[in-house]
């Protein structure tokens, strides 16, 4: 199939950046869309002209790192799919499609299509941890859990803080993340002794980051990954206003 893919390229964080439009032959229907990446940079680099820059690692969704906004969908079109997981046999023949970074303050564009995100690791290292010393792996029946609830915070812990619910939101928040972290940890006993001073710190590290409000569209909950659900944001409001009060 054939494609005309209309990309960002930004040299760096201080150069304005523009669309560059590309013509993309005889890319098979089951390759990847990072994979169709890669076969156009062969060709420009034959060409002698600079590669297009792109975040991956695993190419597996599990590690969160190739998100790129596709004809205005964060990570593309499908549900539950990160980039490096999508076909090309979504697109028809002939397509026009639009790939583009992130686009949040917050995500600061390194060069063209990788953007910054250490800002959702400087919310991490503000509290998503514990520091109880837990020893070895316990036996899977030492700590009696309910199994709702401990299938509820394997969800939750499912984020692998891609930033998608970032791009795809309106006002730029990463609510969906933050809660995702503070809910696997709140939900579980051993995350129940610093709860206080977690959600507090992670939520201060939000706002300083330059984070937006959430806009309530639930843009980030169609667009993650993972699927995670909105109700734990939900459940990060109950734990910084409980935090608050106590």
């Amino acid at each position: 199939m054939n494609v005309t893919l209309k990309v960002w390229r930004q040299k760096n964080r201080n150069d304005a950046g523009r669309f560059v439009t590309y013509e993309v032959k005889d890319i098979s229907p089951d390759a990847s869309f990072l994979e169709m990446l890669d076969v156009l940079n062969v060709d420009l680099v034959k060409k002698g002209e600079e590669p297009i820059a792109f975040d991956h690692d695993c190419r597996e969704g599990i590690c969160g790192s190739c998100g790129i906004v596709i004809n205005g969908r964060a990570h593309g079109p499908g549900r539950g799919i990160a980039t490096c997981e999508l076909r090309m046999r979504v697109f028809r023949d002939g397509d026009m499609i639009v790939a583009e970074p992130w686009r949040a303050k917050a995500f600061p564009v390194i060069k063209d299509l990788v953007v910054d995100r250490t800002g959702l690791d400087r919310i991490m290292v503000a509290g998503g941890y514990i520091s109880a010393k837990t020893g070895g792996v316990p036996d899977a029946n030492a700590i009696p859990i309910p199994k709702p609830i401990a299938e509820e915070a394997m969800d939750a812990a499912a984020c692998i803080g891609c930033g998608a619910c970032v791009a795809a939101c309106p006002n730029s928040s990463a609510m969906l993340f933050v809660a995702a972290k503070i809910s696997h940890l709140a939900l579980l006993p051993q995350g129940k002794v610093e709860a206080t001073t977690r959600v507090q710190r992670m939520v201060e590290q939000m706002d300083k980051e330059g984070f937006g409000n959430c806009s309530n569209n639930y843009a980030c909950e169609a667009e993650c990954p993972k699927e995670i659900s909105v109700l734990h944001i939900a459940r990060l409001n109950r734990e910084f206003i409980k935090a608050k009060v106590l």
